[in-house]
């Protein structure tokens, strides 16, 4: 095995980006990167702690970050598994990242900055549904944007249905658990009761 130990043998091997991958950068939401995320229903959210690296889902139906100036984006925390990794990582490194998806769309957008935990009541007052709150709100920082081409999803072929994957062929969740808990918790019951059990803890 060829190991690269260094940025230089990186640069030897791969050349320099052309200018269309460097003018596409900003260090602010353009008009076209404001409309990305808008767009966008989904977001990977990426952050780095002591303990490691965490990269995490978040989705929300008419977009999961609202812009509040070209500079800042807001990203409530709705309930989950209390495992809290990223918003964890954030409190002792502020750095993160979003990968933005927009279904249909072969263009994904990239942005990466600062962020802090926020449980300002004003604050979670503007993102309630049905009357519930989120626990916090990221607010994050934006000091880098640019929109990845759409190579990765040509490729991959991610939103055509032809290709999309059966879910029964896959290892349930109740499944998942069973195994790794020694039946102690998951299995059928798990799987059966889940989209009740979501359907009251969604928001």
């Amino acid at each position: 095995m060829s190991t690269i130990t260094s940025v230089a043998e990186l640069e030897a091997l791969y050349g320099t980006p052309g200018e269309t991958s460097l003018v596409k950068e900003s260090d602010r939401l353009t008009p076209s990167y404001r409309r990305f995320i808008e767009a966008s229903p989904f977001v990977a959210l990426a952050t780095a702690g002591p303990e490691g690296l965490d990269c995490s889902p978040r989705g929300e139906l008419g977009g999961c970050v609202h812009i509040e100036d070209d500079k800042t984006l807001l990203l409530p925390d709705r309930r989950g598994n209390n495992r809290i990794d990223s918003l964890r990582n954030l409190v002792r490194d502020p750095r993160m990242a979003l990968l933005f998806l927009i279904p249909g769309s072969g263009s994904t957008l990239r942005l990466n900055g600062r962020a802090v935990n926020s449980a300002d009541p004003a604050l979670l007052d503007r993102f309630a549904v049905a009357g519930k709150l989120p626990r916090s709100v990221m607010v994050i920082t934006v000091e880098q944007v640019f929109f990845q081409c759409a190579r990765a999803l040509v490729r991959s072929d991610l939103w055509n249905p032809a290709h999309h994957v059966d879910p029964e062929s896959l290892p349930t969740p109740g499944k998942i658990l069973a195994e790794m808990s020694g039946n102690r918790v998951g299995g059928e019951p798990y799987d059966r009761e889940w989209p009740e059990r979501a359907r009251k803890t969604m928001w």
